[in-house]
């Protein structure tokens, strides 16, 4: 988490010749040092609606929306179990992409975001039920976030065995249809033992 709050830091600063406002980079940069000590999804809330205002106040300026959004997704996926608050985050998020998108179309971390927000969107509903590339997708998120929050990625190895030993289980519909994944799979299994 450290060093996702460097980075942002970092890129922060890299960009502040971008606004003139003391005031905009200050109360960006508060804002940034905040996530250090954001741990619920009730923090997260907190600090997204903080950069909402940054926004408002900033109408110019994409990066607050852009840390709105980020936290809204980040409590779609601590959120335990209530599928309808997670879609809720993420529509949330989504309106300030919206923004972003017509704001900075040329902007490559907007385009990042937006795929962590779909990557969201997945984890709540894959679609098709028992569609192990929705599965391992969902799995690789939770193993690689699992660390940020406290929790040991090993916990998920269980997940990985079943997913593996179901995997031919799914039929794909032609020969031309996605297959790809067992490897992803067999890697993880392979790095839990």
């Amino acid at each position: 988490m450290k060093t996702v709050i460097l980075s942002i830091t970092i890129m922060l600063y890299a960009l502040t010749g971008k606004s003139q406002s003391k005031e905009f980079n200050g109360a960006m940069g508060e804002a940034l040092g905040q996530y250090a000590t954001c741990k619920t999804v009730e923090d997260f809330q907190m600090l997204g609606n903080r950069f909402g205002l940054i926004a408002n106040a900033e109408k110019t300026e994409w990066l607050p929306l852009y840390y709105h959004a980020h936290c809204y997704i980040i409590m779609s996926f601590m959120e335990p179990a209530d599928l309808a608050k997670k879609d809720s985050y993420l529509d949330v998020a989504e309106k300030s992409i919206e923004k972003m998108l017509s704001m900075a179309p040329a902007e490559a971390e907007v385009y990042a975001l937006q795929g962590f927000l779909f990557t969201g969107r997945l984890v709540i509903n894959a679609m098709e039920p028992g569609n192990p590339r929705a599965s391992v997708l969902k799995l690789q998120n939770e193993m690689g976030t699992a660390q940020f929050y406290g929790n040991d990625p090993a916990e998920y190895c269980a997940q990985a065995i079943e997913l593996l030993a179901k995997w031919d289980d799914y039929k794909i519909k032609s020969p031309i249809y996605p297959s790809w994944g067992k490897d992803q799979v067999e890697g993880i299994v392979n790095e839990c033992k």
